[in-house]
């Protein structure tokens, strides 16, 4: 008989299990990483201090989940009939176990989240008690939240279940919640976007395919969601909803919890919104020039007018890569072939020709090169999404399918609550030396 997920997935935990606990017992006090004042203060920015194996930041290769490029993971995913795209819920195969699923194996995954697609009634009444100009990740997070009430891991804890077990529960809550994600979304983007009857779910499709049949978008819309859930799904645990997803689980909140913070996370300016900034400031410069597709030379002095204006050009750049983010590329191929004529993408395409060698001779961009967020909102408004707003909660459905992975791993492998030690500004100046200077410098002046 052929082994489902979880039972795949229980060997894995297994055999990963006396892999920590050596770790803890044997090398415990062996140091990891220096900490500087600038690491204190900067929001402990590239200090190593989190562990996760479902996926790594590769400054020259970009994402990698489970040791794979994106570009080896779009390969060797099955992919549903006629599509380009693979089935996301094989991706959640393969962040779960490491290993890329058969066209079997993948089934069993798009079956598993058709059976639990079903959306409880009370939270389409939830989703429509918020007032009509309400913000779709308030609306988005809340619904997650109202959701607890149906959590297994909840109702086996209080029921005295074995740590071991934890994840098991987790797992079940996880998959409930990420079948129902499309669903949610769908929903309310109907009701603050389209005020019509909803489209119905339709049980036959798989995630990425089910959720552009209820947004009402032909394809090859179903290949976006498609490789747009998957590209967004996971970005190691460092980043602000990754890393709240973590922290929140780390308390044993449950998966409604935990997803439902990390939905708040992304939706702040300085997280999840990038994109719809780059595709607002696009066709901002489209209106300065008229409308027009502008030349590569004047295309370059605009660049230079406003880098030497002391603005940025949104969409280039990333803080950890160092080279094109091959999650922009992927989606720059796709544009290349299904939206060539779109005139927002011809703008992003003279730009991916301009910017890097302007910003390259500016000298003060580490990456001149263009990242994932100088790309995904075009796609999205060439297919009739928008809404700006909305953008953010295509982001959170992909990315509540790495969160939810990695939690799942969490609870298998006995993670305990996260709890840093925190200090003030004046132990900073004294471990700085500047208390000293100051007392000094008083002794002198006496």
């Amino acid at each position: 008989m052929k082994k489902t997920l979880k039972q795949t997935l229980f060997k894995k935990i297994e055999e990963h299990r006396p892999r920590t606990k050596r770790l803890l017992k044997e090398y415990g006090d062996v140091v990891v990483d220096n900490v500087t004042v600038s690491q204190v203060i900067g929001g402990m920015r590239g200090l190593k201090s989190l562990v996760t194996d479902i996926s790594y930041l590769d400054p020259e290769e970009g994402i990698r989940y489970r040791g794979y490029t994106l570009g080896e993971v779009i390969e060797n995913l099955p992919k549903p009939k006629g599509a380009t795209m693979p089935y996301v819920e094989g991706l959640f195969y393969l962040l779960l176990t490491g290993d890329f699923p058969n066209q079997e194996e993948v089934m069993q995954v798009v079956d598993e989240f058709s059976k639990r697609r079903i959306v409880p009634r009370f939270v389409y009444e939830v989703i429509d008690s918020f007032p009509c100009c309400s913000h779709p990740m308030a609306i988005f997070s809340t619904a997650i939240l109202t959701m607890n009430r149906e959590s297994v891991f909840n109702r086996q804890y209080h029921a005295g279940l074995n740590k071991k077990d934890y994840w098991d529960a987790t797992y079940e809550d996880a998959l409930n919640l990420l079948a129902k994600l499309p669903e949610i979304a769908a929903y309310i983007y109907n009701k603050l976007y389209r005020q019509g009857p909803r489209i119905q779910s339709n049980p036959n499709l798989d995630m990425g395919g089910n959720f552009a049949h209820m947004m009402g978008i032909e394809k090859p819309y179903d290949d976006v969601s498609r490789l747009h859930f998957i590209i967004h799904s996971d970005h190691e645990s460092g980043n602000v909803s990754a890393h709240t997803g973590h922290l929140v689980a780390s308390s044993l909140s449950d998966i409604y919890l935990s997803i439902s913070a990390m939905i708040n996370g992304l939706a702040g300016p300085l997280h999840g919104l990038a994109n719809q900034e780059v595709l607002r400031w696009l066709q901002d410069v489209m209106d300065k020039m008229g409308n027009k597709l502008p030349t590569e030379d004047e295309m370059k002095q605009f660049v230079w007018d406003t880098l030497n204006s002391g603005q940025v050009i949104p969409g280039f750049g990333h803080a950890v890569l160092r080279k094109t983010d091959p999650r922009y590329m992927l989606q720059r191929e796709f544009s290349l072939k299904h939206l060539p004529d779109d005139p927002i993408f011809k703008y992003a395409d003279l730009l991916y020709n301009v910017v890097p060698p302007i910003l390259k001779e500016h000298g003060k961009a580490k990456n001149p090169w263009p990242n994932v967020d100088a790309q995904s909102g075009v796609i999205q408004w060439h297919y009739g999404v928008t809404e700006y707003d909305f953008y953010t909660v295509l982001f959170g459905i992909g990315r509540a399918i790495g969160i939810c992975a990695n939690i799942i791993w969490d609870r298998a492998l006995g993670y305990p609550l996260e709890r840093p030690k925190s200090i003030t500004t004046d132990m900073l100046e004294k471990i700085a030396g500047i208390k000293k200077e100051v007392v000094e410098a008083e002794k002198t002046k006496r």
